[in-house]
């Protein structure tokens, strides 16, 4: 039986040129940062027309990491004066604190702040997107939270990234992820450690939030269609470029998270610094 270690030794040595063949048609690929942002903008723009102009909801998981795709996505919806009114988005966590109570918005890594500053401030109102159906995990909501999904139609799609060790919102490694609920969750070092040093606390580990509320894994590979965007995000770090050949190509596991997507409705979307073999394979 071929191990994780050596499945992932076989893997980087895909080119990407390999991955494209390989993937039959679940992979697009970005000359950059910029241009992963603009196609998650336009894909999250597309379904919204499309669900309104068939007079349909539309249901979505949405992700707080990467953000760069809102902006984009925020000058398509006010251009046009999209309709919003009846979509419902329900983003993936939120920290919280030892005693479980979400962060404030006001916190320099809420979620739901960032979600605010960078999307949902910036629409214009007449887009009537209504408050209510905007949906972060929290305390008051977490044992309701898949039931509320249900309550909708469940959820058309799931737009998300992918952490270092394949974690989807904040469903780690660990027996059973597959099968998770909406939880409260205790964070691993490896997410924390990535996450201090991508939020501009100047890799303060002893103060960074250690608890979580997150959507289960249960509830994304439950959605109808899952697209990923998955890249490396810190100049001259390649750290994403194992995850993407797993979420494509790896062997469904616990220890992965995001290989349970295999067989389902997905698309992968990244750049070609993240696809591109590692500089110094092990």
């Amino acid at each position: 039986m071929t191990t994780r270690k050596t499945e992932i030794r076989r893997l980087l040595k895909l080119t990407p040129a390999d991955m494209l063949r390989r993937a039959r048609g679940r992979l697009t690929l970005c000359r950059d940062l910029d241009e992963l942002h603009r196609r998650f903008a336009d894909a999250v723009a597309d379904e919204i027309r499309g669900h309104n102009a068939r007079g349909e909801p539309t249901r979505l998981i949405l992700p707080v990491g990467p953000t760069g795709q809102y902006p984009f996505l925020v000058q398509t919806i006010n251009r046009e004066r999209m309709d919003l009114r009846n979509c419902h988005f329900f983003f993936m966590d939120e920290y919280c604190d030892e005693s479980g109570k979400a962060v404030s918005p006001k916190h320099p890594l809420s979620f739901r702040g960032s979600a605010e500053r960078v999307f949902l401030s910036k629409l214009d109102r007449r887009c009537g997107l209504p408050p209510e159906r905007v949906i972060f995990p929290g305390q008051d909501n977490i044992r309701r939270l898949a039931r509320m999904i249900e309550q909708v139609g469940g959820i058309d799609t799931c737009y998300g990234g992918v952490g270092v060790h394949g974690h989807l919102a904040f469903n780690e490694p660990g027996p059973g992820v597959k099968d998770s609920e909406p939880r409260r969750v205790t964070l691993n070092d490896f997410t924390v450690t990535m996450n201090a040093i991508r939020a501009g606390v100047g890799g303060d580990l002893e103060n960074f939030p250690r608890r979580a509320y997150t959507v289960g894994l249960k509830q994304i590979l439950a959605a109808r269609r899952i697209r990923l965007y998955c890249r490396n995000d810190i100049p001259g770090v390649q750290w994403a470029n194992t995850v993407l050949r797993l979420a494509l190509f790896g062997q469904p596991g616990d220890d992965y998270p995001v290989t349970w997507i295999r067989g389902l409705d997905c698309h992968v979307t990244t750049t070609e610094d993240t696809a591109a073999r590692p500089a110094a394979p092990l």
